[in-house]
C-alpha cells in the first residue's frame, strides 16, 4: 500500500493559495498569487526533485488539475524532474464536474472520495501517491486520517489573507517531525508524520 503525501507552499501565516502565478486563482478576490516567486533557489528545487523522486501516482482537486494539465504535457523531455513523472504515471483528479480527463493516464473520481482514495492507496505500489496543493481535496482526506505525511514549505512572507490547509473545525492531530531544512533563500521546508488525536496538559503539572 502507498503512503499518501501532501505537499503544500505556505506563507508565514499559513496561506496556500495559488503560490506560482499572480493569475492561478483570483478567487475570493486574492490578489497575492505568485509569491513563491521571489524565494525559489537551487534548495526548493533539490527538494522537490526528491519528492518527485518518490512518486507513483498523483492525487489531485479540479484546481489543481487544471493549473497543472494547462502546463506540464507541453514539457516533453522525459529527464525533466517533474514531468518525467506527472506526464506518464498514474493520475486521479476529484471532481464532480469534470466527465472526462484528456491529460494522458487520468480518472476521474466523482463519488464516495474517500473510500476510493483509500482504495487507490492499497493499489498503488513502488512509490508514494501523492498531493499537490489541492486544499479543499487534501482538507476532505485529513477528516478520515487519510494523509501520513506532509510535506510544508514554509515561505518568509505574509499575506494577511487567504485559504489555508488546515480548516477550522478539523480534527486535532497530533504530528510528529519527520525531517527539516531551510534553503538559502529561506524557505523552511518541514516534514511530518501524524501520530494520533492531539493530547492537551496543563504547565502547572510540569514545575
Amino acid at each position: 500500500m502507498a503512503k499518501l503525501t501532501l505537499t503544500a507552499f505556505l506563507s508565514l501565516d499559513g496561506v496556500m493559495q495559488v503560490p506560482g502565478r499572480p493569475d492561478e486563482d483570483p478567487s475570493g478576490g486574492f490578489e497575492y498569487g505568485g509569491r513563491l516567486v521571489p524565494f525559489m533557489d537551487e534548495g526548493m528545487g533539490q527538494f522537490m526533485t526528491e519528492v518527485f523522486d518518490r512518486s507513483a501516482a498523483f492525487l489531485l482537486g479540479r484546481r489543481t488539475y487544471d493549473i497543472f494539465a494547462a502546463y506540464w504535457p507541453g514539457v516533453t523531455d522525459p529527464d525533466d524532474p517533474i514531468a518525467g513523472r506527472l506526464n506518464p504515471y498514474p493520475k486521479f483528479v476529484v471532481s464532480t464536474t469534470l466527465e472526462k480527463a484528456d491529460w494522458e493516464n487520468t480518472t476521474v473520481v466523482s463519488a464516495d472520495v474517500a473510500e476510493e482514495v483509500a482504495r487507490i492507496k492499497k493499489r498503488t505500489v513502488g512509490g508514494e501517491l501523492q498531493i499537490h496543493g489541492s486544499g479543499t481535496l487534501a482538507q476532505s482526506l485529513m477528516a478520515h486520517d487519510l494523509i501520513d505525511e506532509y510535506n510544508l514549505l514554509t515561505y518568509p512572507v505574509v499575506l494577511g489573507r487567504g485559504r489555508r490547509p488546515f480548516p477550522e473545525g478539523g480534527l486535532p492531530t497530533a504530528f510528529a517531525p519527520a525531517g527539516a531544512r531551510t534553503t538559502p533563500k529561506g524557505i523552511a521546508i518541514h516534514t511530518y508524520r501524524p501520530v494520533g488525536r492531539a493530547r492537551f496538559g496543563s504547565v502547572d503539572d510540569m514545575l
